[in-house]
Order: structure tokens, then C-alpha cells, then sequence
């Protein structure tokens, strides 16, 4: 085991990991695990680093130092005031009017994939996983946040406008005028 296997394995867990979970991941015994875990400390705080070792109680977790936090704030910021796409918005109004829905029926509604799409809501904040559908293979469902409601300035979802009925909407003959 390298110093480079516990870096990488607290980076992708992402969060605070015990000395002996990650021994145990690591395949060593705890006190190789904790030497290269004080090593690696050591790394963060000798080199011109934005990142950190955090010591959590008998846990331990990547993390950026505090003076960076301004500068990931700003980045934060302008990603999350990234307008939404077309596609993010027709995902978002499928999942609002039929939650809780999986992947599987928005891309039936949609006619292509929409997975990056939903990653992207969830990310934001604006869906959420609803627990798992009662269809074969168990699909993840998904449904509106809090947060979607506050972005559009409702209380409830039943506030949605309604869907257009049959009549109010156009034809393709309409649109083509023939």
C-alpha cells in the first residue's frame, strides 16, 4: 500500500473514514494505515496545497483548507447560476407533473437518454431520490424539492399550472398549416 491508495480512497469516499475502515479497505493493519495517513498530513501541510487532512475525532477526510474557501464559494456560485438547459427545464416540468417517476419514464417521455440531465437536478437541488419504484428491477424514483418549489415561487406542488388539455393544444396540422 501506497500513500497514493489512502489519498485516493479518502478523495472518492468523500467522506470522514475511520483508521480501520480504511485499513481494512487498504488490506494492512491499522498502524500502516495510520503512519501513511500522518505522512500524508505531513504532505498536505509542507506543500503549497489547497487541500488538507482532516483528523475527525478517529476519522479522517480530504478537504480544502479553509483559506480557500472564498475562491470555492465564487465557483460554487456561478455553477449553481448557471441557467438551465431546455432539456433540465422539460425534465424538470416531466418529473413536477408525474412524481414520483424513475430515469426509465422520463426517457420514455423524452424519447432519449436524460440521465446526465437528472444528475444535474439532483445536483442542484431541484430533485430528489423518492426511494424505489414497486416495478421489476426496483428503479430509483425521483420528485421535486423544496428548493424547486422556492426557485419558482410556489407552496405546493398543487400549485402547478395545469397541463394543457386536448383542445388548447396545436396540432401538427396547426403548426404545418394544411
Amino acid at each position: 500500500m501506497t500513500i497514493a491508495t489512502i489519498e485516493a480512497v479518502l478523495f472518492a469516499y468523500g467522506e470522514p473514514v475511520t483508521a480501520e475502515k480504511l485499513a481494512k479497505i487498504c488490506e494492512v493493519d491499522k498502524a500502516e494505515a495510520l503512519a501513511e495517513l500522518k505522512r500524508l498530513k505531513q504532505r498536505y501541510s509542507s506543500e503549497k496545497s489547497g487541500i488538507a487532512l482532516l483528523e475527525l475525532g478517529n476519522s479522517y477526510q480530504i478537504a480544502t483548507k479553509p483559506e480557500y474557501a472564498a475562491f470555492i464559494k465564487a465557483a460554487i456560485e456561478i455553477k449553481r447560476q448557471t441557467p438551465l438547459s431546455a432539456a433540465a427545464m422539460e425534465v424538470l416540468a416531466i418529473i413536477a407533473y408525474n412524481q414520483p417517476v424513475s430515469k426509465a419514464f422520463v426517457e420514455g417521455v423524452r424519447g432519449i437518454d436524460s440521465s446526465s440531465v437528472v444528475n444535474t437536478l439532483n445536483e442542484r437541488g431541484l430533485i430528489e431520490e423518492a426511494g424505489r419504484l414497486d416495478l421489476p428491477g426496483r428503479p430509483l424514483a425521483y420528485r421535486t424539492t423544496e428548493n424547486f418549489l422556492r426557485c419558482f415561487g410556489l407552496k405546493k406542488i398543487s400549485e402547478l399550472p395545469p397541463l394543457p388539455g386536448e383542445e388548447e393544444q396545436l396540432s401538427l396540422v396547426d403548426l404545418l398549416g394544411n
